[in-house]
């Protein structure tokens, strides 16, 4: 398993960190997800042989959110 921690624009509350973990881990080979919204950051954890970093993009962009550079 690879982890990363991903600096996430835009979330500001529980709702924001629910719909960022929920969309991550709908991924078949994302073992976990763990946004921290004061930092502006996610945790992932996941199979890098079936998931890619667009893939972790597209799912951010999916509830709403930017990833940032």
């Amino acid at each position: 398993m690879t982890e990363k921690t991903l600096k996430v624009s835009g979330m500001s509350c529980g709702h924001c960190r629910a719909a960022v973990e929920g969309e991550l881990n709908k991924i078949s080979g994302v073992e976990y997800s763990k946004a921290d919204v004061e930092k502006g950051t996610v945790e992932v954890s996941y199979d890098e042989g079936k998931v890619s970093t667009e893939d972790l993009r597209g799912a951010i962009e999916g509830a709403g959110y930017t990833l940032a550079a």
